[in-house]
């Protein structure tokens, strides 16, 4: 079983010359592993206790991978506020990133989308 929802990983894989393309994705993947690491050990002692769907924790997967670290932190947060006993709950997806420009691994984390080279004339 794994920790991330199904929509949260894929099947790319880090090519090394992408390298310098996923500097920018090192906040990312940071904020991942933990989340990640969150959801292995720590979720599963509370249980299913979240009024929303998905989960507050795969949300935030979910709101890193689309939308970087700092605002899917930001919009993990305010979700988290909104998740308590006076919350009506329900489904609540992230809103996808209009330009999204990464792929999925199968463990979650984020890299450069890889571009289809034509060789040719």
């Amino acid at each position: 079983m794994s920790a991330l929802p199904q929509y949260a990983y894929g099947t790319a894989t880090m090519h090394p010359k992408d390298l310098l393309r996923s500097i920018p994705a090192i906040p990312r993947n940071l904020v991942l592993a933990f989340l990640v690491t969150y959801r292995k050990l720590i979720s599963p002692l509370y249980g299913d206790v979240c009024r929303y769907y998905p989960s507050c924790s795969a949300y935030a997967v979910g709101a890193v991978q689309q939308h970087g670290a700092v605002k899917g932190s930001l919009l993990s947060g305010w979700r988290i506020l909104r998740c308590n006993p006076w919350s009506e709950g329900g489904v609540d997806d992230v809103h996808p990133h209009a330009h999204f420009r990464y792929d999925l691994t199968p463990h979650g984390f984020v890299v450069p989308a890889r571009k289809e080279m034509n060789s040719g004339s």
